[in-house]
């Protein structure tokens, strides 16, 4: 068989044609499936076979992927030569290996008695998991069923004792890789709930200690395997990662509708072994440190809540549960003690329920009502209840919306879940504010909801305020509350939209704020819940200064909404107004500058911001007394502050009209300029006071707040307040021009130097 592959310039095989060699004697060039894989195993038994003479104490075992007969199309062979201590194994053992090495084949081997190799499965819990797969390809049978059965016996003797270190090695891989359930380019071998975990729950079930491979878990694990073999197909190598790029081909190759019903899939398979791998976990920590037992030697029972009891570190149902008619609410209130115990819900009970609790009746019972509540707000708890009742299919009895939002994956990369475990994340984060409102059960709700208009065309913020009164209504709120529930949808970007776009110092800006939001305690909602949403979506969607600035923006709603009577802008630093110009002062995230009264001021600034990599947040301008104003807040670009010397020195420099600060600033600028989405401008006509509304969305880049500004101020615009939003790869500026609404031919000339800039 090697003679048919084809060698390189070097005389060796070429990568990957023994693969495809492989493939060819299958009849499926890179067939996709379990048939293909086990086809492939056998083609690769037929080409081993001929490696090795037959001889007496010699045997060579595959193990791995080969091993359980599940080759991907571009795996590696993992093969052990197995033998008795006869002369001549170190030469034996080349005459195996080279063959394969020169058939371009990549090969993870060892040369090992039984007593060794026992040895090292004995001090390496890795390799005592890799003899599980042991299987013989060709020799000496008695040698290779010693130690197959030895290895599998040793593992169920010893597998408890070594599952906790066997845990942190575990977790230490997941920490590295991810939740593959909520990556968006996830390692379906390495990440949490991939095929390595799934090699756990085998070597679990391989000792006894819990039926690990379940129906599901083993439906889970074949696709995940397809999804592999069509990656491997799809880049023409061994590769684990799912990249975007190749995900809508991978799908093609999977018979799937596109890129996001791949993700999909993969990520409920993914929860599904994650799920029985916590279970498998759990059942071994009480076979190995046993639990509080009654005076009949059998576990104890501890009531928890009505119609449900602790029984060996799980809840179950209570028995006269069981055997009455079981409670529409019953699922829901097993829900909500798992949660608030933080005691997981056993597997038995979980069938149970699924099977047997009728569904929730329309509006819901105020039990029930009061479960979700409980539920929601549990904190810690609610994830992992959540999660182990959506495994069970509860969660669709309660919600028949669930099925749309399960697994739905969410492409801007500042978010970290898909959309489901964003929606339950969000409500664990709303618990943490539940005393700041006058009504948390409405926050928890809300947070559930707030993103329900997801993957729908449109606005989602606006699909989805029926689709969550629908809900509210069915749960069995009262019209009123169903109504703010909606306006709590409609409304949940309000806040972070308007802190970081706009002028907080503008009245009408508070007032239309005011306006929309109507009364304290849906603003105090509001707020708490614009908090749980940011923490539940990850690190990049909230910051320090984002934060103030929507606190800032609240407490100004609050006094216009308490007192009828809008705020007063601040008043300017006095440090400004006072002593010989130019005046530059840096304090903290603050940059303030006053100079001569002269346009372009604020792009000047700006520029000099950005040669020394400052990042402008927002930027205020205004001439009082004949002096001209401008404070920025700022922030690191790259997280490493500037030398304040050097910047304050460039900057009075620059205000003060040098030159070469100005030629520096420019060649930098050009030098920043790049790729990236075509820009949009956007007009708004009465977000101010005293001018009008610019709005640019665009790729971030170095440096755009100068051009931006520069090409403004050459159109003759004058510039008094910029905001600057940064999202992921993008922005969304916001520039306030003095003066009334531009006639259309001003506007187009406008628009054109703007987007001529960026």
């Amino acid at each position: 068989m090697t003679s048919l592959i084809k060698k390189n310039a070097s005389g060796h095989a070429d990568d990957g044609d023994a693969n495809l060699l492989i493939n060819e004697v299958v009849g499926v060039p890179g067939g996709i499936g379990e048939s293909a894989r086990q086809r492939r195993a056998a083609a690769y038994d037929t080409f081993l076979r001929g490696l090795l003479p037959a001889r007496e104490g010699v045997a060579l075992i595959a193990v791995g992927g080969l091993g359980r007969r599940q080759c991907a199309p571009y795996g590696d062979l993992d093969l052990v030569l197995l033998h008795a201590g006869v002369p001549g194994t170190d030469e034996l053992a080349a005459s195996v290996w080279y063959p394969i090495w020169d058939a371009g084949l990549r090969l993870d081997h060892s040369v090992r008695t039984v007593s060794e190799a026992l040895s090292v499965a004995q001090d390496d819990v890795k390799v005592a998991l890799g003899l599980l797969d042991a299987r013989l390809v060709v020799g000496d049978r008695e040698l290779a069923d010693a130690l197959i059965r030895t290895a599998a016996d040793h593992w169920r003797r010893t597998a408890v004792r070594h599952l906790p270190g066997l845990r942190e090695v575990t977790e230490a891989r997941w920490q590295a890789h991810g939740e593959l359930a909520f990556l968006l380019e996830g390692d379906l071998k390495e990440a949490a709930g991939g095929l390595r975990d799934v090699g756990l729950l085998r070597a679990i079930s391989a000792a006894g200690i819990t039926d690990a491979l379940r129906p599901a878990v083993r439906a889970a694990h074949l696709r995940l395997l397809d999804t592999r073999d069509a990656l491997h197909r799809q880049v023409g190598r061994r590769v684990d990662r799912l990249v975007a790029q190749e995900r809508d081909g991978v799908a093609t190759l999977l018979g799937l509708e596109d890129g996001d019903a791949l993700l999909r899939r993969v990520a409920g398979d993914a929860r599904t072994v994650s799920h029985a791998l916590d279970d498998a976990f759990r059942a071994a920590d009480r076979l190995r440190s046993g639990r509080s037992r009654g005076g009949n030697g059998r576990p104890a029972r501890r009531p928890v809540a009505r119609d449900v009891v602790e029984h060996d570190g799980e809840l179950v149902l209570a028995r006269t549960a069981i055997g009455a008619r079981p409670d529409p609410s019953l699922s829901l209130r097993m829900a909500a003690a798992a949660a608030a115990t933080r005691i997981p819900i056993a597997r038995a009970t979980c069938e149970w329920l699924a099977a047997y609790c009728p569904p929730l009746p329309a509006p819901w019972p105020a039990e029930a009502r009061a479960a979700l509540i409980t539920l929601l707000g549990a904190g810690p708890g609610l994830v992992p209840a959540w999660e182990t009742c959506d495994r069970y299919g509860l969660v669709d009895g309660w919600l028949p919306e669930w099925t749309r939002l399960r697994s739905l994956p969410q492409h801007n990369p500042v978010h970290r879940y898909t959309l489901d475990r964003h929606l339950v994340q969000t409500a664990h984060e709303a618990s943490r504010h539940a005393r700041e409102v006058e009504r948390p059960d409405l926050l928890l709700l809300g947070a559930l909801l707030h993103d329900i208009g997801k993957g729908l065309a449109g606005d989602h913020s606006t699909v989805g305020v029926p689709l969550a009164q629908a809900v509210a209504t069915r749960i069995g709120l009262p019209p009123t509350e169903v109504e703010l529930i909606g306006t709590l949808v409609r409304l949940h970007l309000l806040l972070p939209d308007v802190a970081t776009r706009r002028d907080l110092a503008d009245p009408v800006t508070i007032a239309s704020v005011a306006e929309a939001v109507g009364d304290t305690g849906t603003l105090d909602l509001l707020h708490a819940l614009v908090r749980a949403d940011a923490a539940a979506t990850g690190p990049a969607a909230w910051s320090d200064w984002k934060g103030r600035l929507v606190a800032e923006l609240v407490a100004r709603v609050r006094t216009a909404l308490d007192t009828g009577v809008l705020p007063e802008p601040p008043a300017p630093d006095p440090a400004l107004l006072a002593g010989p110009l130019p005046v530059v002062h840096l304090t903290g995230d603050r940059v303030s500058v006053a100079a001569a009264d002269r346009r372009g001021l604020l792009a000047t600034v700006a520029g000099c911001l950005a040669l020394h990599r400052l990042e402008v947040i927002s930027a205020d301008a205004s001439v009082v007394d004949g002096r001209a104003l401008v404070e920025c807040r700022v922030q690191p670009r790259y997280g490493l502050p500037p030398d304040p010397v050097s910047l304050r020195a460039d900057l009075r420099r620059a205000v003060g009209g040098d030159v070469s600060v100005t030629q520096r600033l420019r060649g930098r600028a050009l030098a920043a300029r790049g790729g990236g989405a075509a820009p949009r401008v956007v007009w708004h006509r009465e977000a101010a006071t005293d001018a009008v509304l610019l709005e640019l969305r665009a790729a971030d880049a170095a440096g755009l707040l100068y051009r931006v500004t520069c090409a403004l101020d050459e159109a003759g615009a004058l510039v008094r307040a910029a905001r600057i939003s940064t999202l992921g790869a993008d922005v969304v500026d916001a520039f306030y021009l003095v003066g009334g609404w531009p006639d259309d031919a001003t506007r187009a000339r406008l628009e054109a130097a703007v987007l001529a800039a960026v």
